[in-house]
């Protein structure tokens, strides 16, 4: 099956919502005093990384329910006194929009493609992939275990390899992509392939 239509017929909400409990499980170990550090996309410090997440939670969400096409929507993440309430909130806000969504519903994603319209199930992948992979951030920037398993690894390389190189770069969520070393893991295959270094340390 063509990669592109593979996505366009799974429905990732399950997957989705494993992300987040990887991705959450790494943000549960920052401590106040790690927000500072600097994390694997330059443009951001550990603050800033869980701030963007925060905003595009807030954003998928606005999108399922057929409101993404405001800008603000994406904007608008706030870690208020603590960023993991501030994270655990976005996440069972996305969650709930992603449940209530239809996956051939469209999105509207202003911050892809001058704002294109997706289909649900490839948007919904999107944001997936996200998670997977900013939870390796935080864990890099913190120097803590970064444990997908092999079924989100998995799934996460296949829609890596449809996110296009254009329009990569600062303040973006994915660098381009890097060389990847020979016999290298699936899960550095991966990081690799959104422009991480795995052996990046803060």
């Amino acid at each position: 099956m063509d990669p592109l239509n593979e996505l366009l017929t799974t429905d990732f909400r399950p997957l989705d919502r494993k992300a987040a409990d990887l991705y959450l499980s790494v943000v549960a170990q920052v401590k106040p005093d790690a927000l500072r550090l600097p994390t694997p996309c330059p443009d951001w410090t550990l603050h800033g990384l869980l701030r963007h997440q925060v905003s595009q939670d807030e954003g998928f969400a606005a999108a399922a329910r057929g409101e993404g096409a405001r800008l603000s929507a994406w904007r608008g993440g706030d870690l208020g006194e603590d960023p993991l309430a501030a994270a655990r909130a976005s996440a069972g806000l996305v969650t709930e929009a992603f449940a209530g969504a239809a996956l051939d519903a469209r999105f509207t994603l202003p911050e892809i493609r001058d704002g294109g319209a997706f289909p649900a199930a490839l948007a919904i992948s999107f944001h997936f992939v996200d998670l997977v992979v900013h939870a390796w951030d935080v864990a890099a920037a913190i120097g803590a275990a970064w444990e997908p398993g092999a079924e989100l690894v998995e799934a996460s390389l296949k829609v890596a390899a449809i996110v296009p190189e254009e329009g990569r770069g600062p303040g973006d969520s994915f660098a381009p992509s890097v060389p990847s070393a020979d016999g290298a893991e699936p899960r550095d295959r991966l990081l690799t392939l959104l422009g991480r270094d795995p052996a990046w340390r803060s």
